[in-house]
């Protein structure tokens, strides 16, 4: 890297990544968002800056990170506390991920965006126009970003999701704020849609966040009490072994609650935690062989089938679901799940319910999922 890149980063540093610390004692708080489902942030307005709190996902008692959102048309107030400064509307953004991308998108702020890491899991259709058209840079890994491509297209924000004990590597040391974006560890469906909130603050979009984010909780909650009272909850497991492993949903993760407000009995709700547990095929056989529904997602140019999934691993057939013809998959390279369900888990939600009590959706057409053959 040359020293004019040298500059323009220590320039970056200076002008939208100063860590700020003040004298609080002068701040005047107006009021704080109501968050009723998220566990992830907080929001608290203030005469002249909003503070967002992320809270670190593997351990409660810290903050991951704290935002001081300060309108960029407005001189920096001398009364921070310390945190990361955010100008805001938002602008010249680098995204690592899809799904941020599609977030985006929504809120009508696409255009934004002038860099992206794994181009190839792009299905935003205007992401893909700005790559070809090369208004949009493609950064390359997640993992390993293109430091000087990041420097050279003027980026003044990257939104990334953070991972345990993991960092950012360089792009840390560019003093460019990163907007850790721990939407994906919310357990609720609704507490993951509800971070649209903040991304609304970012871009001075709030009341459409709002919009998006309460219509969209209406709807949820309509398909939930129609299933809330439904006699029989099919046995229900999910996925497949990957490797030596198969990795089944947490009885408090995301897919839990989603399968309980659709309906149905989870197999695996007692599995402690919110992610995944890596479990022994022999142990998913003993305890879900007779389960009456069993859901794959997966990502291939055709349709799975029934001959495939035997193919794949014979012990498969071992399952009642797949005797009974009772298996349902999702097709990832085909249709926008990724995109779609951390905003709109109502769109998956009504799936489920399909799957689960087609009686209660007649003449419904799924949006995602099919049953397999």
């Amino acid at each position: 890297m040359n020293l004019y890149k040298i500059l323009i980063g220590l320039m970056f540093c200076f002008t939208f990544g100063c860590n700020v610390k003040q004298n609080s004692s002068d701040r005047q708080s107006l009021s704080s968002d109501t968050i009723r489902y998220a566990q992830g942030f907080t929001v608290q307005h203030f005469d002249d800056y909003t503070s967002v709190e992320v809270r670190d996902p593997w351990d409660s008692t810290r903050i991951l990170q704290r935002y001081l959102l300060v309108d960029r048309n407005r001189s920096l107030p001398g009364n921070l506390p310390k945190g990361t400064v955010v100008r805001t509307p938002v602008q010249n953004i680098v995204v690592y991920t899809s799904v941020h991308a599609a977030i985006i998108d929504q809120l009508g702020e696409i255009g934004r965006v002038i860099g992206v890491c794994e181009s190839r899991y792009m299905d935003t259709p205007a992401i893909q126009e700005g790559l070809k058209a090369g208004k949009i840079a493609d950064l390359g890994e997640a993992t390993a970003p293109n430091i000087e491509k990041i420097i050279d297209i003027g980026a003044e924000i990257i939104i990334a999701s953070p991972f345990q004990n993991a960092g950012y590597g360089p792009a840390e040391k560019l003093g460019i704020p990163i907007i850790e974006a721990a939407d994906y560890m919310e357990s609720l469906p609704l507490g993951r849609t509800e971070w649209i909130r903040f991304y609304g603050l970012l871009f001075d979009k709030s009341a459409l966040a709002d919009s998006i984010f309460h219509e969209t909780e209406q709807r949820y909650l309509d398909l939930k009490e129609l299933a809330k009272h439904v006699q029989n909850r099919p046995t229900v497991i999910s996925e497949k072994k990957f490797g030596s492993s198969w990795y089944m949903p947490a009885g408090d993760s995301y897919i839990a609650h989603l399968y309980a407000d659709a309906g149905a009995d989870y197999v695996f709700k007692d599995l402690p935690g919110a992610g995944s547990t890596p479990l022994a095929f022999e142990t998913v056989l003993d305890k879900a062989i007779h389960a009456d529904l069993w859901l794959i997602k997966y990502n291939q140019a055709t349709e799975m089938t029934y001959k495939d999934l035997r193919t794949e691993y014979t012990p498969y057939e071992n399952f009642d679901a797949f005797k009974n013809r009772r298996i349902y998959t999702c097709n990832t390279g085909v249709v926008p799940y990724y995109e779609e369900f951390p905003i709109h888990p109502d769109y998956l939600l009504k799936d489920l319910v399909w799957v689960f009590h087609p009686e209660l959706l007649p003449g419904y057409t799924p949006r995602y999922y099919r049953k397999m053959e």
